[in-house]
């Protein structure tokens, strides 16, 4: 895991925690529903890491299919060019 890949994770980590640490101060009241998105962007950068900042800039860049071409381009690069049919 490299240095940035850990600076992501732990940019999550303290979202997380920022926002439960909010939750908690806002103890019922209906406010504690605006840390949950908090929370779960959190979540998603504590588990993908930097990934989650590589896919949404590829998605700001205006690739609407970036899953579909990453794929792709793994399954080129590890069977080969299968691109075109055999005949």
């Amino acid at each position: 895991m490299s240095r940035r890949d850990r600076a992501w994770r732990a940019a999550g980590a303290a979202l997380i925690v920022g926002a439960c640490a909010a939750a908690l101060a806002m103890e019922g009241s209906a406010l504690v529903l605006l840390a949950l998105p908090v929370t779960l962007i959190g979540l998603a950068l504590v588990v993908n890491g930097k990934r989650v900042a590589i896919a949404v800039r590829a998605e700001r860049r205006g690739h609407c299919h970036t899953a579909e071409v990453i794929h792709a381009q793994r399954l080129r690069r590890r069977h080969g060019r299968r691109d075109r049919p055999q005949t």
